[in-house]
């Protein structure tokens, strides 16, 4: 078998996360795939007005593609819409970002996470069909930093192991989990209710809507380090995230 047919993939479920001009006509291309994890590849010719990619290369749209090459950036040979084509509008536009930066922040390239793939295609499909934004992102920021291997401990004391009490303070201490709240201790204050309802992505109460925001967003915050979430200062803005 030649090397040219050894690395070539063909019909692979994937999205496009972000693209920028590459010469003249072309484009480098971050997409989410199924088997192969994130990616970039070099879409040629992409910018020219009749090129087939141009109007196909778009953000939140499932694609089947096809791509080959050795090297960190491979060739994007095809690329065809997978389903129908729909468009978020609005906020649910905003949010859809917000979940591919968090991809393109926190995923390494070629780390397959399939499991994770499903989970941002179920949020887009919920975002398409107007669910509860914040809802949404919650459950997708969970999955994700569990797929990093950063899963909450959500259930237990993580001291005593003892199950949490939905009336009793607990601090969320990074990296460790919750403990019954202490002034001397740093950690953000939660009630144990937030924490048993974030277990089973039981987002009804204001209270825990309110507090699993705030941790989510500490706890993606220290992941990402210094790196900055533009589309989440849109989403604060609009006090969505």
């Amino acid at each position: 078998m030649s090397a040219t047919k050894s690395t070539r993939h063909k019909e692979q479920p994937g999205y496009v996360l972000h693209s920028y001009p590459y010469q003249e006509t072309s484009l480098i291309i971050e997409m989410f795939t199924r088997e192969f994890g994130r990616i970039g590849v070099v879409a040629k010719g992409a910018k020219r007005p009749h090129s087939p990619l141009r109007s196909v290369l778009m953000p939140f749209h499932a694609l089947t593609l096809d791509w080959s090459g050795r090297s960190e950036l491979k060739t994007l040979r095809t690329a065809e819409w997978r389903g129908v084509f729909r468009l978020l509008q609005g906020r649910a536009l905003i949010c859809g970002f917000y979940l591919n930066e968090l991809l393109l922040k926190l995923l390494h390239r070629d780390d397959p996470h399939d499991a994770l793939f499903d989970a941002y295609e179920q949020a887009l499909e919920a975002l398409l069909e107007g669910d509860d934004h914040a809802i949404v992102l919650r459950c997708f920021e969970k999955r994700l930093l569990s797929e990093l291997g950063y899963a909450l401990i959500l259930d237990r004391d993580a001291e005593s192991q003892c199950s949490l009490q939905p009336d009793r303070r607990y601090q969320y201490i990074i990296d460790h989990g919750p403990v019954p709240a202490d002034p001397r201790q740093n950690g953000l204050e939660l009630l144990g209710q937030t924490l048993i309802d974030m277990n089973s992505d039981h987002y009804t109460s204001a209270v825990t809507q309110q507090q699993s925001k705030s941790l989510m967003r500490t706890l993606i915050g220290h992941y990402l380090g210094n790196q900055t979430l533009h589309s989440r200062q849109l989403l604060i803005d609009l006090q969505d995230l």
